[in-house]
């Protein structure tokens, strides 16, 4: 690579813009050894600067657990309070590239009281690498941070059973700890699992397999990720376009600029615009990239479209297929995670932001907490700092949504407060009731008129339940 750095820069930017962008975190209890795991991964793979290293080995012999060794997990641990006591606190963000990928990782804390740190790096992840310490086995952590990356969507999982070299590399422990794991694994319904047997202090499978687990005959840490399958289960039909800005430059121009959040499009599709409803055509399709009309579009391209007929559309609006399109609705079951040390407040007004659209919304109600050591659900009238819970949220109007199972970039949203504009949740649709406007027109029937539409609105929308009546 570094010869076509030299021959052809523009070849080599060209292949790297290319790439697959794959973004992982690593989670797991204290200590287990994330930020050393990345730090090696960095260092195996010769993805280190020469100054960085400069720096590693000076800032080694500071504050350094590792004797005369390079302490790889000062490249990630870069807050003097983080160096201190050796753990991490804040989410680290580091990139390096492949010949077939680019990637994004995140340490996130292992720290109980550092939840809502560890949900801000799993939100936008497509990989978790689940760090076990081979001498402890299964924590309290390993519970929690499996029950959120589960949560918030990722579907593949890497469980890395670290420190094999403290347990002299014995393929029983191994096998122990992933027998363990796979119970916990099928209780939360985790699709995709890969087990891996790795020392992060000597480098054992890593990058590099070494010759201390001749037992172990799969991929190591690195080829795995270079190769795991993160293809999006999103249909192309799917089609979402949040609407982010209305481009005005002359009488003769109104485009309407986005980015793509899911699916694709094609001059000539027909498409609606929600929560309005009004229908037209694409007539341009501009690539804000190369500023110029392309014929299709797909996620996740910023683009401007422009309709081929006078349609109000504005800020906040959701561009889509018309044989696709998702639930409009004001009354959302969600689940949340609260990360303000202020509690949660029933029927308080927040802002609500879902992809480009800001509304104004209500907790009605606490369905439950999750108690996220034994997955019990817990009855709590209020949430407290780093608490989940599924709710219901009665929005001031309705807006066009998917649930998150379904779509992850127009089934989350975070949550502000409206005093201090703080980000003080961060949130999953569900799914979406019908609006509450509507149900409230049946208390004016009579009350066979009600049971009907009730009956009705639960066949459509809840047919696992299989009532006939109520």
């Amino acid at each position: 690579m570094s010869n076509l750095i030299a021959e052809n820069i523009e070849e080599y930017l060209k292949e790297h813009e290319n790439k697959t962008m794959l973004r992982f975190i690593t989670c797991g209890s204290v200590d287990d050894g994330k930020s050393t795991l990345i730090g090696r991964l960095l260092y195996d793979s010769k993805m280190i600067f020469e100054d960085q290293l400069s720096a590693i080995v000076k800032d080694s012999k500071k504050v350094g657990t590792q004797g005369d060794n390079l302490d790889l997990a000062l490249l990630v641990d870069g807050l003097s309070s983080e160096r201190e006591q050796g753990i991490t606190i804040d989410v680290a963000y580091r990139f390096f590239s492949t010949d077939k990928r680019k990637f994004i990782i995140a340490d996130t804390p292992g720290h109980e009281q550092y939840t809502r740190n560890m949900v801000t790096g799993a939100s936008t992840a497509d990989v978790a690498i689940i760090l076990i310490d081979a001498r402890k086995g299964i924590l309290t952590q390993t519970r929690r941070h499996s029950f959120i990356v589960n949560l918030l969507g990722i579907k593949n999982i890497i469980v890395a059973i670290n420190k094999m070299d403290l347990v002299e590399y014995k393929e029983e422990v191994f096998e122990s700890i992933k027998k363990s794991y796979e119970e916990l694994a099928d209780e939360l319904g985790i699709q995709n699992r890969y087990y891996i047997p790795v020392s992060a202090l000597k480098g054992d499978n890593i990058v590099d397999r070494g010759d201390n687990i001749s037992w172990y005959s799969g991929d190591t840490l690195f080829n795995l990720l270079d190769t795991i399958d993160i293809s999006s289960s999103t249909k192309e039909e799917n089609f979402r376009f949040p609407v982010q800005y209305v481009n005005r430059p002359n009488l003769d121009f109104r485009g309407f600029c986005g980015t793509v959040a899911s699916g694709s499009v094609k001059v000539a599709d027909e498409i609606t615009i929600l929560p309005s409803g009004k229908t037209t055509k694409v007539k341009h399709i501009i690539d804000a990239g190369e500023t110029s009309e392309i014929n299709r579009a797909f996620a996740p391209m910023a683009i401007t479209i422009t309709t081929q007929d006078e349609v109000d559309i504005g800020r906040g609006d959701m561009i889509v297929h018309t044989k696709n399109m998702p639930r409009v609705s004001n009354s959302l079951k969600v689940m949340v995670v609260w990360m303000d040390e202020e509690p949660m407040v029933l029927d308080k007004t927040y802002d609500i932001k879902i992809s480009s659209s800001v509304v104004s919304a209500s907790f009605k109600h606490i369905n439950y907490k999750i108690d996220v050591n034994s997955y019990k659900r817990v009855q709590v009238n209020e949430l407290e700092l780093n608490d989940i819970a599924s709710c219901k949220i009665l929005l001031t109007r309705p807006i066009a949504v998917d649930s998150y199972q379904i779509n992850r970039q127009t089934g989350s949203f975070i949550i502000i407060d409206r005093a201090t504009n703080n980000s003080v949740g961060a949130g999953m649709i569900v799914s979406v009731s019908r609006r509450e406007e509507d149900i409230n027109k049946l208390s004016n029937k009579s009350y066979t008129d009600a049971e009907k539409a009730l009956n009705k609105y639960i066949r459509d929308n809840f047919p696992e339940w299989n009532c006939k009546t109520i």
